[in-house]
C-alpha cells in the first residue's frame, strides 16, 4: 500500500532511520533539496537509495529547479538558469522567441535532472504577481500578464516532458497578490471573486491540462474566510477542480510552512480531507515525518487514480537532443550571461 505523501530526507545520503521509516511507510515519492545534493554520483546514489527503500525503480522524485534564486542544483556541478523574468524579458517584440528559449532551457533542465534520476521538477511558476504583492514570488513569475505567463509556463511545461521530467504548475489557485511570504505566515488576500478568475486564476485554467499541481498556502476572503486553499474544500473541490478545471494529482505545498496552523498530523489530514491527492512536506524531520504520515491515508480511488495518470505522461523516449547544441543556442539568447 502507498502512502499519500512525498517526503524529503535529511542530507545527501540515507540515514538508517530514515531508510527504515519509508519502507515502514511506503510514501508515493520523495523530494530534494539543496543539502541533499553535492556532486552528481552523490545525488544518483541517493536517488537509487530512495527508490530501493519503497521498491518502486520509478518512483516520483521532485525537486525545485526554477532557475535564479530557487534552484537545488548550482555551480560548479550544475549549470545556472534564469529567472522566470528574465525569460519574460528576452526580445520583447518577438514572442516566439520567447516561447522557444523559454522551453529550450526547460529542456536544458530536464537534461540535467534526468542524469541524475529526477522524473518531477515543480515548475512552471503561474502565479500573477501584484504591484504590492511579496517578493516571494517577484522574478520567479515569467512576467505581469496572465496570458503572457500561460504562453511561457505552457513553453516550459512541454520542455521538461519532451526531456523526460514532469511539470508542476504552481501555486494553485494563485499567489501573486499575497503580501506576505507563506513560509513565514499565513497571506490573507481580500481581492474578488471575479477579480481573482480573470486574473490569477487564468494562467492555471489554461494549463488545466498539465498533470500535476502544487496549492497555495494562502487564504482568499472571497473563497473562504477561515481556510487557505490548501485545506479548504471549498477552494479544492469549486475552485481547483470546478472553475479552473484542473484533474491532474494535486499536491499541498510543503506542510512545514508557517502559513498552516495545528500540529502536523491535523495538517496532513486537513489537507487531503479538503481534496489534496496527496501532501508534501520536505524539511526531513523525522519527528514531523511520524506525525505526517498519522494524518495521511492510502493513495487510493480518485487520488491514485490521477497519480498513475500524472506518471503516465512520461515519455517512453525522450525527444532526441543536441544538448551542447541546444546550449550554444541558449547562452547565445542571453548573451552568455548563463553560461557554464
Amino acid at each position: 500500500m502507498t502512502l499519500a505523501a512525498i517526503f524529503g530526507c535529511s542530507g545527501a545520503v540515507l540515514e538508517a532511520e530514515e531508510a527504515a521509516f519509508f519502507r515502514d511507510v511506503q510514501p508515493w515519492g520523495f523530494i530534494l533539496f539543496g543539502r541533499n545534493c553535492q556532486i552528481p554520483d552523490q545525488v544518483r546514489r541517493l536517488v537509487d537509495s530512495l527508490r530501493a527503500t519503497i521498491d518502486r525503480p520509478n518512483a516520483p522524485i521532485l525537486i525545485d529547479q526554477e532557475g535564479g534564486r530557487v534552484a537545488r542544483l548550482g555551480p560548479p556541478h550544475w549549470r545556472r538558469y534564469p529567472t522566470g523574468r528574465a525569460y519574460g524579458e528576452l526580445t520583447a517584440n518577438d514572442p516566439l522567441t520567447r516561447r522557444e528559449i523559454t522551453r529550450l532551457g526547460a529542456r536544458l533542465m530536464a537534461h540535467d535532472l534526468a542524469a541524475l534520476g529526477i522524473n518531477v521538477d515543480c515548475v512552471p511558476v503561474l502565479d500573477v504577481p501584484s504591484p504590492d504583492g511579496h517578493d516571494v514570488i517577484g522574478d520567479r513569475a515569467y512576467g505581469d500578464e496572465p496570458n503572457e505567463i500561460a504562453r511561457l509556463g505552457r513553453a516550459a511545461a512541454e520542455g521538461l516532458i519532451a526531456g523526460g521530467v514532469l511539470p508542476v504548475i504552481k501555486h494553485i489557485p494563485g499567489h501573486g497578490r499575497a503580501k506576505s511570504d507563506s513560509h513565514k505566515t499565513l497571506p490573507v488576500v481580500d481581492a474578488t471573486l471575479i477579480d481573482l478568475d480573470a486574473t490569477d486564476f487564468a494562467p492555471f485554467r489554461t494549463l488545466s491540462d498539465m498533470p500535476m499541481a502544487m496549492t497555495a498556502h494562502v487564504l482568499y476572503t472571497a473563497l473562504d474566510a477561515r481556510r487557505p486553499a490548501t485545506t479548504s474544500r471549498h477552494v479544492v473541490q469549486s475552485i481547483i477542480r470546478g472553475s479552473i478545471g484542473f484533474d491532474g494529482l494535486l499536491m499541498s505545498d510543503d506542510l512545514s510552512m508557517k502559513a498552516l496552523g495545528g500540529d502536523f498530523t491535523a495538517r496532513a489530514h486537513d489537507s487531503l480531507a479538503a481534496g489534496c491527492d496527496v501532501v508534501l512536506h520536505c524539511n526531513g524531520g523525522m519527528d514531523e515525518m511520524l506525525a505526517v504520515a498519522r494524518g495521511t491515508r492510502t493513495l487510493a480511488g480518485r487520488a491514485a487514480r490521477r497519480a498513475a495518470a500524472a506518471m503516465a505522461r512520461l515519455p517512453q523516449t525522450v525527444e532526441p537532443f543536441d544538448a551542447m547544441e541546444a546550449r550554444v543556442r541558449f547562452d547565445a539568447a542571453f548573451g552568455g550571461r548563463f553560461a557554464a
